[in-house]
């Protein structure tokens, strides 16, 4: 009775990842999954969604989701995995060889009826040395809130006919999963053992509908999500304020890179949402250059492109920095053309415009100010130094999915327009290798549309200002 007494004490103070007092106890055992945050999406989230999921599929059906594959980086060195961001959205489970059922009704397997499945690797004591600690099927069920969850070894045997459903919906599932040896239910096995079952019901299968109710739902962010999206976005911020503190031309790229990506680990950032973009001088007109091992003169520009990823969620945020400080006539021309496009492109960002309005407005500034400068005669040629649209959503894609339709409350999406003026360009060659973009993550709302980035200095004076502060790199 006192050890039960002080179980319970101990769990009235811990800061414990708020699900249940059963998750609480499980974290008290050392051979349970380890969770350190408490602020990642809930098990209702997650529950929630699969739900919002069963109202768009058909009676008598199944939805079915593989996780990532683990990717090879070379030799027996893996990358760092990331989960498949549909498989997250519907579990919150973030491990590899696994695989989801969902059903429209409840569904018997193994005895139970059941509205959801996941077949999952068990808990391994040898492995977890290894690797880190694993869910377990126990934990999947105890912790992220799933009806059922078996051993992914199983899956073969079970008597779970696909013929039974009117329709099947498949997430288009990647070619590149590789065969782990001596590993028996490995992600491999689960989806070659799922395809010997799909090959029988061919004509019941609708995956493309699966895909088009993904971009519905993600499109829409919950508070929950919106939280940790802006999140990321804050931590962002902070990298694109530091490196304007820091910045000097004595620098390479990779030490901005470094400043930058120092800042969202310090600050609780998992990863980079998408490998950094700091391109300086000619780098500057590479769209996604990321080889970052260029030295800076005093007279460049760098383009600074950068998100971090905080629980899956990825910002999106560029700014474009003289790397002396001051930027140069021509520098802060081209710039306050792209800022003036930015501008024209988030005013736009309202409730019932379509997805592709703020390109419009963008693009209509650019090509007027550019024929005004002699860049360019014509609008047509506009397409030589801006080739890329202003916009796409944000979400557990830094290019995350929608439907691309008419902009709603609770989207996330970026305004990025930008000019791009290479050597050789046929144009003055004062302008030659001045790359210029400006990019903010923008918030749909019921009324004006919201700068979650909108901390970040834009303005030519306000950057200006910021880059004579003294930087906790500085030394």
């Amino acid at each position: 009775m006192l050890d039960k007494i002080l179980i319970i004490s101990i769990l009235l103070v811990l800061p414990i990842v708020a699900q249940t007092q059963e998750v609480a106890e499980r974290q008290l055992d050392n051979n349970s999954i380890s969770i350190y945050d408490n602020d990642l999406l809930s098990a209702d989230f997650h529950s929630g969604r699969r739900e919002e999921l069963r109202k768009r599929m058909k009676s008598n059906s199944v939805a079915i989701f593989l996780a990532a594959p683990v990717r090879n980086r070379s030799n027996d060195v893996n990358f760092e995995y990331h989960q498949n961001p549909n498989f997250y959205y519907f579990t919150g489970l973030n491990e590899p060889h696994a695989m989801i059922m969902i059903f429209k009704e409840p569904t018997e397997v193994n005895g139970r009826f059941i509205k959801d499945v996941v077949f999952m690797q068990e808990k391994d004591p040898e492995t977890e040395i290894w690797d880190g600690k694993r869910y377990g099927t126990s934990g999947a069920t105890m912790i992220l809130g799933l009806d059922m969850a078996l051993e992914n070894k199983v899956f073969h045997e079970m008597e779970l006919d696909l013929d039974q459903f009117d329709e099947i919906y498949v997430q288009n599932i990647h070619d590149d999963i590789r065969d782990v040896p001596f590993k028996n239910g490995d992600l491999f096995d689960l989806k070659a053992k799922l395809d010997v079952k799909l090959n029988k019901v061919k004509s019941k299968q609708k995956n493309g509908q699966l895909s088009l109710w993904c971009a519905e739902l993600r499109e829409i962010k919950t508070d929950e999500e919106l939280n940790l999206l802006k999140k990321a976005i804050t931590i962002t911020c902070e990298a694109q304020r530091e490196i304007m503190r820091a910045l000097n031309p004595s620098m390479t790229e990779y030490q901005a890179e470094a400043v930058v990506e120092y800042i969202f680990k310090a600050n609780g950032a998992e990863y980079p949402g998408f490998p950094s973009i700091l391109g300086s001088g000619e780098n500057s007109c590479i769209l996604h250059y990321t080889a970052s091992r260029r030295p800076m003169n005093k007279n460049d520009l760098l383009v600074c492109d950068i998100g971090a990823e905080y629980h899956g969620y990825t910002a999106d945020v560029t700014r474009t920095l003289p790397a002396n400080g001051k930027y140069s006539y021509e520098q802060e021309t081209i710039y306050k053309v792209v800022l003036e496009a930015q501008q024209a492109g988030i005013d736009v960002c309202k409730e019932g415009k379509n997805f592709w309005d703020p390109n419009i407005a963008a693009t209509t500034v650019l090509s007027q100010r550019m024929k005004e400068l002699g860049i360019i005669k014509n609008s047509s040629e506009l397409r030589r130094y801006f080739m890329h649209g202003t916009s796409h959503y944000l979400g557990l894609d830094v290019h995350d999915v929608g439907r691309y339709g008419k902009l709603e409350p609770g989207q996330v999406i970026t305004v990025e327009p930008g000019i791009y003026i290479p050597q050789g360009s046929p144009c003055d060659q004062k302008w030659w290798n001045i790359g210029v973009r400006i990019e903010d993550d923008i918030l749909i709302t019921n009324g004006k549309p919201v700068n979650l980035s909108g901390c970040v200095p834009r303005e030519v004076e306000d950057i200006e200002t910021l880059m004579l502060e003294k930087s906790r790199f500085n030394d």
